[in-house]
């Protein structure tokens, strides 16, 4: 009977796309989460970014029976089922164990293992800058690996996308603008300008740090060619490069011509090398370079 139920769990696991090496990278995730905010940024009062820097103010301001740790499943738990229609339901299953795992690693580093944060960093003392840039590292190190593995460890990442298309902005502008907001309210509740403006620069160094732990050190690039030579471009690309490209008719909008667009991705270091391929065998032709976030290739 047990035997069956366990295999019901899994084919359920199954149905919803739910995979057991996922679980495990969230639980590191939440657990490094937890350790940057908590060792660094919480015990000389700064804020990370999003629902979680709200969740650090709120345990400053509130009695003592509402820590960070509550208000982390206070106030994420609601938004991602808020956002559970748009982003489906794995994602948000996801999501929930990611920020449980980090309300649960901060509730045992803070109150339960011998260390001792009450008024300095255990690691880097009351150095500020230390603290902001370590502390931002480390969390987004977390926030990178819960993207990477198919969540997100702070709401704000969906009220991002829920709400920055009804307000006509990018999702990148309603982040900056809510946590601009949250850093001059605390400014305003703690009475000092100094720490909400180290906070920002831990909100640069994680930002950058998941930029980095999601999509790379080494940034693949998508060039289109517009020419009239595609296929002698496209073969001395793909000799070079060892890899194919796409070649789409095209017609000009000004001229009337008859022309080709080469499709081809490259790596950042192969950028000089395609433009200097492409000009010895069209020197007239239009390259134009955008920077590719990820590629999805099936198997052979």
């Amino acid at each position: 009977m047990k035997k069956k139920h366990t295999g019901k769990k899994a084919r359920q696991r199954r149905a919803l796309g739910l995979r057991l090496p996922n679980f495990l990278a969230l639980t590191a995730a939440g657990i490094i989460n937890a350790f940057g905010v908590t060792m660094f940024l919480f015990p000389v009062k700064l804020y990370d970014s999003g629902i979680s820097g709200l969740s650090m103010l709120l345990d400053q301001v509130t009695p003592p029976p509402l820590t960070l740790s509550v208000f982390l499943l206070l106030l994420n738990f609601p938004v991602f089922l808020f956002g559970l229609k748009r982003q489906g339901a794995s994602f948000t299953i996801y999501s929930l164990f990611a920020v449980a795992v980090y309300s649960l690693s901060s509730f045992l580093i803070m109150n339960v293992l011998p260390v001792d944060l009450d008024f300095v960093s255990p690691l880097a003392g009351t150095d500020l800058l230390l603290c902001a840039v370590f502390g931002g590292v480390i969390s987004g190190i977390g926030s990178g690996l819960t993207i990477r593995f198919g969540g997100a460890i702070d709401g704000l990442d969906v009220l991002s996308v829920v709400f920055a298309k009804k307000l006509g902005i990018s999702i990148g502008t309603f982040v900056m603008i809510f946590n601009t907001l949250l850093y001059i309210v605390c400014g305003a509740v703690i009475q000092s300008w100094i720490l909400p403006l180290y906070s920002i620069v831990t909100y640069f160094v994680g930002s950058k740090t998941v930029d980095f732990i999601v999509e790379g050190l080494d940034r693949s690039m998508c060039a289109m060619v517009v020419t009239t030579k595609a296929e002698a471009i496209s073969a001395a690309l793909s000799e070079t490069f060892r890899s194919g490209g796409t070649i789409v008719r095209a017609t000009g909008g000004y001229s009337g011509d008859e022309k080709q667009i080469i499709y081809f991705i490259v790596n950042r270091f192969g950028i000089n090398k395609l433009k200097k391929i492409v000009t010895e065998i069209d020197g007239g032709a239009f390259i134009s370079l955008q920077n590719v976030a990820d590629i999805v290739k099936k198997p052979d």
